[in-house]
């Protein structure tokens, strides 16, 4: 159960592409400010750490793969984490450091492949879960792997029930309801979606859950990519990326925070169990308003390995 109050930040800022060791010390400084300004738990962007490749299409036209794209691919994999690396560890002894709950966008090698992630870091108990993105979108497919079911898992922590989904998975209503019926109280949407829409489904899931909504979106401009960076985008370096639009939303779809465009910034918020209780008086998608007579979602949390000995 939610704590009776916590205050929360959402951290809207550019990684240093493809350098996963700037991008460290980038985001302790950012959960330094957060923390320094009373902020319990922190959200980034989705792949903030590892790098979001925006513009890029690794080459891959239909039937062939070029090499160009090949050397594109293994720099990006070359700048991602290990889950179990020493970046993830320098962060979480930060958030040691800072007693603040951390929740961060990665790309996870795991093998060979490349995950897009969430590090959940609990300041006391470090890294306490992870969530692989179960459905990248479009051309996200070539270059990350698909999560399964054993990554679903809510958080529970001396704040709450934190929950995270990613991006476009938000447009999947057996994940969110797989979030809702494990009490998730604070739902983090780490993404790369900086479109007008994306506030309207913030508010609809805020309200649909009874939860809080946390969304954070990079702000990057095509020059902090470097001059290399060979995007079909732009080549102007002034020219915005992503644009930001995080925002926080409470539980009856009220913008508590944000969005804030084309600007890098921390959102700051106050959360109250109260208002959690309050909201599902009239509305519990997996309690009184489920009907789950007629209605039932099976959730397969099994890990799911290719090999079995």
């Amino acid at each position: 159960m939610m704590k009776s109050t916590c205050k929360v930040a959402v951290v809207q800022d550019s990684s240093v592409p493809f350098d996963a060791q700037a991008t460290t010390e980038k985001t302790c400084i950012l959960v330094a400010e957060a923390a320094n300004n009373g902020a319990e738990l922190v959200v980034f962007p989705e792949a903030f750490l590892g790098t979001y490749p925006k513009g890029l299409n690794f080459d891959t036209p239909v039937g062939t793969r070029l090499p160009e794209g090949r050397h594109d691919f293994m720099q990006y994999f070359e700048g991602a984490v290990d889950i179990d690396g020493k970046e993830l560890q320098q962060i979480k002894e930060c958030a040691t450091e800072y007693n603040i709950f951390v929740v961060l966008g990665v790309i996870e090698r795991g093998g060979s492949t490349l995950y897009c992630s969430i590090a959940f870091i609990d300041p006391k108990l470090g890294l306490v879960g992870k969530r692989r993105k179960l459905m990248p979108t479009g051309a996200e497919r070539l270059i990350w792997g698909f999560g399964d079911g054993s990554t679903l898992d809510v958080i529970n922590s001396e704040l709450g029930k934190i929950g995270g989904v990613i991006c476009w998975e938000n447009y999947m209503p057996a994940i969110r309801s797989a979030m809702y019926a494990q009490g998730v109280e604070i739902y983090c949407a780490p993404t790369a979606d900086d479109r007008d829409t994306w506030l309207s489904s913030m508010q609809h899931i805020a309200m649909e859950g009874r939860c809080y909504v946390l969304s954070a979106c990079q702000y990057i401009t095509r020059g902090e990519y470097g001059e290399d960076y060979r995007s079909i985008l732009t080549n102007n370096p002034d020219d915005v990326v992503m644009r930001g639009a995080s925002v926080i939303v409470g539980p009856l779809g009220e913008i508590i925070a944000g969005p804030v465009l084309n600007e890098k910034t921390i959102l700051y918020a106050e959360l109250e169990r109260a208002t959690l209780i309050k909201s599902k008086m009239d509305f519990d998608p997996v309690g009184h308003y489920s009907r789950s007579d007629i209605f039932s979602l099976n959730v397969d949390k099994r890990q799911k390995k290719p090999v079995h000995y």
